[in-house]
Order: C-alpha cells, then sequence, then structure tokens
C-alpha cells in the first residue's frame, strides 16, 4: 500500500513537471510566433499565390477541411490576426436573417486593442463560410475546435505553424495570411482609386506608420516607379 501511493506521488509530481514544461513550450512557441517565427526586428514572410495554394491544399487535407479552409482564408483575404480569426462569432459574419452577409463586422471585443472594422467580404472567403456554415457545429464561434467549443488564438497560431512545416515554407507564421492581405490591397490600390488610409482601417491600425511597416516591398515596382519620374 505504502509503495502504492509512493508510485501514486511520483505520477503527480511527474505530470505537474510536465504540465509545466508544456506550458513553458506552449508560452515560447507564442513568443516566437509574435515575433513572426523569426528573430527578433524581421517580419513574416508574405505568401506568394503559390504559397496561398499549397496551404489551401494542406487545409483541404486536414481532418477538418472546411473549417481550416475558411481559418485560411481570414487570415489571408480578410487580414485577421489569429487572437481575431480565435474570437470571429458568426453573428459578426451574418445578416438579420442569418445568412452570410457581404461583411465582417469584427466588433471591439473580438479585435486587438478594440480596433474593431468593417471588412468587405472577399468573394472565395464568403462562399467558403456559407459552406462551413452548413455543416459547422452549433456553436457562437465561426472556428470552433475538435470538442466543439472555440478555438483558442495559441491554437490558431499552433496550426499555422504546422501547416508551414508541412509544406516546407520557412519563415511564415500566422502572420503571413495577414501581411499579403495588407501588401496586397496597398499595391492594388492604384485600381480602386483609394489611399493607404483605407488600408489602415481594414487592418485595424492605429497608426498609418504601422501600416507601411506591413507592406512588402517590391524591387522591381521601384525600378519601373524610378524610371517614370
Amino acid at each position: 500500500m505504502h509503495c502504492a501511493i509512493c508510485v501514486y506521488h511520483l505520477s503527480v509530481s511527474f505530470a505537474h513537471v510536465l504540465f509545466v514544461d508544456l506550458r513553458a513550450a506552449l508560452f515560447v512557441y507564442l513568443f516566437l510566433d509574435k515575433r513572426h517565427g523569426l528573430m527578433a526586428g524581421r517580419q513574416a514572410k508574405i505568401l506568394s499565390p503559390d504559397n496561398h495554394h499549397d496551404l489551401l491544399v494542406f487545409a483541404g487535407c486536414t481532418r477538418n477541411p472546411l473549417r481550416n479552409r475558411v481559418l485560411v482564408l481570414l487570415s489571408a483575404k480578410a487580414g485577421l490576426r489569429a487572437g481575431e480569426i480565435a474570437n470571429l462569432t458568426w453573428n459578426m459574419v451574418t445578416d438579420a436573417e442569418g445568412r452570410i452577409s457581404g461583411l465582417i463586422e469584427l466588433l471591439d471585443h473580438a479585435a486587438k486593442k478594440c480596433s474593431g472594422r468593417s471588412i468587405p467580404l472577399h468573394p472565395e472567403l464568403a462562399a467558403a463560410l456559407a459552406e462551413w456554415r452548413l455543416v459547422a457545429p452549433q456553436a457562437d464561434h465561426v472556428i470552433a475546435s475538435q470538442r466543439g467549443g472555440p478555438m483558442r488564438s495559441l491554437s490558431v497560431v499552433v496550426w499555422f505553424n504546422r501547416a508551414f512545416t508541412s509544406i516546407g515554407l520557412k519563415g511564415c507564421s500566422s502572420h503571413s495570411g495577414r501581411r499579403t492581405f495588407v501588401t496586397r490591397a496597398a499595391r492594388l490600390l492604384h485600381r480602386t482609386g483609394g489611399s493607404l488610409r483605407d488600408v489602415q482601417l481594414l487592418a485595424g491600425h492605429r497608426s498609418i506608420q504601422t501600416t507601411q511597416r506591413y507592406i512588402d516591398g517590391d524591387t522591381d515596382a521601384q525600378r519601373k516607379l524610378v524610371s517614370l519620374i
């Protein structure tokens, strides 16, 4: 009996140490992702069309393909942060009749630093949401976990890191889709007659300088621009 109690206490102690170690590991993992998976001072890489396609193919091969497709598109086609993806609820993407609307009405409590905003729904994202809505668990949150509850922001971060590792992309993180969204929006401004202020509002940045730091430069575009001066 005494030996059994000793074994029990040793097991509990070991489980506690393992739990603490796992928590520490997750903290480091999240910290690295906030640094965009790279060394401090560098940003997550933006995704090329081929990278984006590969990510969607990976999502389609997972246990929950429809949900994970929406997960990818919320990042790359709506520019949502990991925490915002986790906090997004169906009432933010549906109209009064419960149908997918033309806007993501991201409320302040769901956004970083209360930076709630309205984001027009990309057609590809709208279609994916409508398809997912038909089979999604009966839950408030758009992105639900395997158990049916809301998916935590850390789980979103980990999912993207695993996805990029699986398809062999280095220097990418859960922020890569968001950076791609902001960069592409900035490059396409000339077609819409908009300004960088519009990109700032879509991204939910308080400062336009922050938006500028997100945008990836294009050397070829710079050469063409200088040649026109």
